[in-house]
């Protein structure tokens, strides 16, 4: 019984934390309308919390969310899941060190992804989060696991937590929910910033050896320890 009642509790926090950080999606201009979705791996289970489909972002409450096994079916809940719901469990089941996976269209970084061009590594900030370019991952459809597949395919053995998928999005990964959301805004200041510098002229790179200290700090020198 304590252990059905650790997961209920578990799941009942996802949901909370997954509802609120669907608000700072908007807060930061990353999705219009219904598009874009975040969702949480549930610790220690095959299951994980996801934004329903096709829901306004005002009409999100924590009850709302939809809990999937790794198939992506339905476990719990009332609603139909994100039709990323597929191709995110694939991440989660692909890439266990993954807690949090985030999708927007966000304007300069799906730019990027329309070109099927990564964003240059040419800004602190692209080193320190990103640890070089921002790929871009292969064209999909959306509806199974494909776009999954591509996502996994292209940050495997990357250490950019974030994906652009040609002709489609952004799509960013982290250990927890929170720090996908994190990537997923800064992929769109860096797509913008860069964008911006490239209309005035010509980036100046960042030497390699530069690029892999300053990801190291950021990563595991940087804030509150």
């Amino acid at each position: 019984m304590t252990a059905v009642t650790d997961v209920a509790d578990t799941i009942a926090t996802l949901r909370r934390e997954v509802c609120t950080l669907h608000e700072q999606l908007t807060r930061y201009r990353l999705v219009v309308w219904t598009a874009g979705n975040v969702s949480a791996r549930v610790p220690g289970h095959d299951l994980l919390v996801i934004k329903p489909s096709g829901v306004s972002y005002d009409e999100l409450t924590p009850e709302n969310m939809v809990v999937c096994d790794l198939r992506g079916r339905v476990v719990e809940g009332e609603h139909a899941p994100s039709s990323d719901t597929e191709a995110q469990a694939y991440v989660y089941r692909e890439l266990p060190d993954v807690g949090g996976v985030v999708h927007t269209h966000s304007t300069y970084a799906t730019a990027w992804a329309s070109r099927g061009e990564p964003v240059p590594c040419v800004l602190t900030m692209a080193a320190d989060e990103f640890g070089g370019d921002i790929p871009v991952g292969p064209f999909a459809i959306i509806g199974d696991d494909s776009i999954g597949r591509g996502i996994v395919e292209t940050l495997r053995g990357s250490r950019s937590p974030a994906v652009l998928m040609r002709n489609h999005g952004v799509f960013t990964v982290g250990p927890t929910a929170r720090s996908a959301v994190k990537a997923a805004v800064m992929c769109e200041d860096v797509a913008r910033t860069v964008h911006v510098a490239r209309q005035l002229g010509t980036p100046l790179p960042i030497d390699q050896t530069d690029i892999d200290s300053l990801h190291d700090r950021y990563q595991n020198v940087y804030g509150q320890r």
